[in-house]
């Protein structure tokens, strides 16, 4: 049969990526406390396209992702960006996983644990024998503005931030780890199981640190910028204020070039 992809294209422009997005699959992850564990994973797939071709062949890429081993370390996600890349006869792949990640959390003083999911990606790039990886989470906080504190005799308004980080890197970067800088940027890290001596303890906590969201990123990029692994990173943060029906948002950019995760 004519193979149509392999024409001529009416517009003769390259491309930067083409291939497939929003695909679901199981995917089993490292976890620095486990060993591994099991999650769902959203995955993107993309390559580079000449000018000279009119398209690309969209089920290679799932015949490359089903042939896969569906276990996500750093040399199984090489060997997946080289399949794509071979298969796809292409000079640049690009693949990406959004995972919900778990990570357990111990209340303050009840010592309560439960998972807590947070939504986390790695992105990865290869061109010529290179391969450039992204990784990212969000990551909940608790914030006290310390401007209602010092005004209010009662008390002050507090609210929740996402405190989102992407970041380069070299070596083994846990998740972890990103989570860990994260929650501890805040006014108070987030739980998910709390008794009532916890509650008291993170309410404490909280307001003995109140926290505008500039704090709060300066925090979480003094801490990235300490990393002996991270080569760059751009780290954001957004408010819900809760007496504005606007957020407060701050970001900081390391401002090294990196392979692009999307936002």
């Amino acid at each position: 049969m004519e193979d149509i992809q392999n024409g001529p294209s009416e517009v003769p422009l390259s491309i930067d990526r083409v291939g497939v997005k929003n695909l679901q699959i199981p995917l089993l992850i490292q976890d620095r406390s486990k060993g591994s564990q099991h999650t769902v994973a959203q995955v993107d797939l993309c390559v580079d396209l000449p000018a000279r071709f009119k398209g690309t062949h969209m089920s290679r890429f799932l015949e490359v992702l089903s042939a896969w081993s569906k276990v996500l370390d750093y040399d199984s996600f090489k060997e997946l960006l080289e399949s794509v890349r071979h298969r796809l006869e292409a000079e640049r792949a690009v693949v990406r996983f959004d995972f919900p990640y778990f990570y357990v959390r111990t209340a303050p003083m009840s010592r309560n644990e439960f998972v807590m999911d947070f939504n986390s990606f790695l992105c990865g790039e290869l061109e010529d024998k290179e391969v450039r990886m992204t990784l990212g989470v969000e990551v909940p906080v608790m914030t006290v503005c310390p401007c209602s504190l010092a005004i209010s005799k009662m008390g002050a308004h507090s609210q929740r931030a996402n405190v989102r980080i992407k970041c380069g890197f070299k070596g083994l970067l846990w998740l972890e780890e990103l989570i860990d800088i994260a929650s501890e940027s805040g006014s108070s890290p987030v739980y998910p199981l709390l008794k009532r001596e916890d509650e008291k303890y993170v309410t404490d906590a909280a307001f003995a640190r109140p926290s505008f969201v500039e704090d709060v990123v300066r925090r979480a990029a003094r801490s990235l910028d300490r990393h002996h692994l991270i080569r760059w990173y751009e780290v954001d943060v957004e408010s819900f204020e809760s007496i504005h029906n606007h957020s407060a948002y701050a970001r900081i950019d390391s401002k090294v070039p990196h392979p692009g995760g999307r936002d």
